[in-house]
């Protein structure tokens, strides 16, 4: 930064301070105390008092950054081919684009990247420290904050920051994004609306979180939805809805709400759906009580393949306590689950649909019984489906919605595309 454009920046902070202003929640008194800060800047230049600017608007965006924003970061948060954003140390800041990832030209020091993530944290509460070492949060614009500090790390701070580039409300969006055929967003749209349960399957950064949200967007709108999260990140359209979020450990270690506290409390609140970002751990065993119970859910699922996390769902509710069997978990993931959705992410960062499997609600020998719905060809390209050989569950329910399970899953080997 030049020293004009420095000179330019102590004078907004100055005026922050003096008019007590929040940058951030309060943009457009900022916006404009940064103009009138710039319009005296340029007339004492004018004048011969103080150097002229390289770049007038230039500046005013760098210190809007520098004050208001992340400083040399806040270019890549605003350019929107770009996914993620990661430091490993200060000298070595990345960028994804389209899940291709690359090293910037930008050089940090070790306390600007301390001041960066204390600047991230503070609207958010959350703290970082030698008890907390790890810390998960959500930045003003909607991003996902993960930080962890040594002496977790070899030296340095690792900062990941997850943006969300394209926000697919509805599974049009979808479509029209090439990730999902037209018939099949029709189908998937029928079965929400029809009450089936589903997961969303797929590696990091195939676009799970984003397919889940677009998936709430056939919610019907009479509907209540409480949604359950690590961090804030699904935003349906809803108008009956209610998000809730964990919680870390205070400084003496209390006051911690897990995934689990919130799928519980969730149950308390009277939802037509229940929505969980992500299930990990013993969290999945509440999931399928909630389901069995005749409550509407979906949720994620980090997995392989569609069949594997339907293996992973058998599995994950064991942690929640010795006197938790599999001979009692796999009848209820076969009675609770009816489709599961696999995400696929390519080489080129192409994110589509992979299969789409049917949960028949039938188990055997320790294995849940399932069906191809759609499956991507051999050799096909990413959002092409072919109608498999299965049926879902569930056909009384999508015709009390009215909807004709034949005609919306078309014949076998037939393309997920409307003729």
């Amino acid at each position: 930064m030049d020293e004009a454009t420095r000179l330019l920046e102590g004078r907004v902070r100055d005026a922050v301070r003096s008019h007590g202003l929040d940058p951030v929640r309060e943009a457009a008194e900022f916006r404009a105390l940064v103009d009138a800060a710039l319009a005296d800047y340029v007339h004492e230049a004018s004048l011969g008092v103080v150097p002229d600017l390289p770049d007038a608007a230039d500046s005013a965006r760098r210190v809007t950054d520098a004050v208001a924003g992340l400083g040399p970061l806040q270019p890549l948060l605003d350019d929107s081919s770009i996914e993620e954003v990661w430091i490993n140390e200060p000298a070595q800041v990345f960028v994804a684009r389209r899940g291709i990832p690359e090293l910037t030209t930008i050089v940090l020091t070790e306390s600007q990247v301390r001041d960066l993530v204390e600047r991230m944290l503070r609207p958010s509460g959350r703290r970082l420290d030698l008890s907390a070492p790890f810390v998960d949060a959500t930045l003003p614009g909607g991003e996902r904050l993960h930080v962890v500090i040594p002496d977790v790390t070899r030296r340095h701070l690792a900062v990941n920051i997850r943006k969300y580039v394209a926000r697919a409300r509805h599974l049009e969006d979808l479509v029209a994004a090439g990730s999902l055929p037209s018939r099949v967003a029709a189908f998937l749209d029928a079965a929400v609306v029809a009450g089936l349960n589903v997961v969303v399957s797929g590696s990091t950064q195939a676009g799970k979180t984003t397919f889940l949200g677009a998936l709430t967007g056939s919610i019907p709108a009479n509907q209540r939805l409480i949604t359950c999260e690590e961090v804030f990140e699904l935003q349906p359209a809803l108008r009956d809805h209610v998000a809730l979020q964990c919680r870390q450990a205070n400084l003496e270690g209390t006051g911690e709400i897990t995934l689990r506290r919130l799928v519980k409390e969730a149950l308390r609140m009277r939802p037509d759906r229940l929505v969980i970002g992500e299930v990990r751990e013993a969290e999945s065993l509440d999931l399928l009580l909630a389901l069995n119970a005749g409550i509407c859910g979906a949720a994620t699922v980090h997995a392989n393949s569609a069949r594997d996390a339907v293996a992973k769902l058998c599995v994950l509710p064991l942690l929640a306590g010795e006197n938790v069997t599999t001979s009692f978990v796999t009848p209820m993931v076969a009675g609770a689950l009816d489709l599961v959705v696999h995400l696929d992410l390519d080489r080129a960062g192409r994110r589509s649909v992979r299969e789409i499997l049917g949960v028949t609600g039938r188990s055997e020998n320790g294995i849940v019984e399932t069906a191809s719905l759609f499956v991507r060809p051999e050799g096909g390209q990413p959002g092409d489906l072919v109608r498999g050989h299965g049926f879902p569950p569930g056909v009384e329910r999508f015709e009390r919605a009215g909807f004709d399970v034949a005609e919306l899953l078309g014949s076998p080997g037939q393309t997920g595309e409307v003729a």
